[in-house]
This record gives C-alpha cells, structure tokens and sequence, in this order.
C-alpha cells in the first residue's frame, strides 16, 4: 500500500509527514516526485492535483477517498473517520472540502513554507 502525495507542497509534505508517523511499516507514503507514477497508472498531472492511494490489489483511489484510506490503515479511531469520508452522506462534503484545501493548500503552510505551488 502507498499514499502517494506532492512533495512540492508545504502543507502536503506535513500532512503526509503526519500520516507516514501512524501507519504501519508496510505502509509506504511517497512523494509522486521520487516516483515512476507509471508503475501506479497515475500521470504527473494527477498526482499533482491531489493525494493518491494505492493498495496491494492496485486498486486506485485520490482526493477524500485516499486520506480516507490512509487513516484507514492507520487505525483506532483514526480508522473510523477515514471509513466515514469514504460514505454518504459525509462524502459529500468530504469531496468538495478536500477540493477546496488542495486549490489553496499553498496558503495553508507547513514544511519549510516554500511550497512550489503557486
């Protein structure tokens, strides 16, 4: 399994610093940088534009759905939040809000503050 996340980005390399702290050894979390994104069937723009998890059946998912998964995998009470992102009615709103931090997220800081998104 790995979340693949934009090492360019401030906020993205904390939050994926957080993530990669909890989850278990076998959980990989990669900047899609240090990637050949081939190998996952994901494009350097997709990986760009939001978070992405792979699991071992290379089953795809990105945005809400794989911060879902990741906190899925992390376990406790993290993993009941991450299963509620992942269904109706919260993944209603998780969709548009997870769409709403990933277009400011280099207002939102994090990391050494020199995020390359601009």
């Amino acid at each position: 399994m790995i979340l693949i996340y934009d090492g360019d980005c401030g906020f993205c390399t904390s939050t994926a610093a957080w993530i990669r702290n909890r989850v278990p050894n076998h959980v990989r979390v990669e900047p899609f940088q240090k990637l050949a994104l081939s190998d996952f069937g994901i494009t350097t723009r997709q990986a760009s534009a939001s978070a992405w998890w792979i699991d071992d059946l290379n089953n795809r998912s990105c945005e809400h759905v794989a911060i879902g998964n990741a906190l899925v995998a992390i376990g406790g009470s993290w993993a009941r939040l991450g299963r509620l992102l992942r269904v109706p009615p919260i993944s209603w709103l998780a969709r548009p809000a997870y769409r709403l931090v990933a277009r400011y997220r280099h207002r939102l800081g994090g990391g050494d503050g020199d995020c390359a998104i601009q």
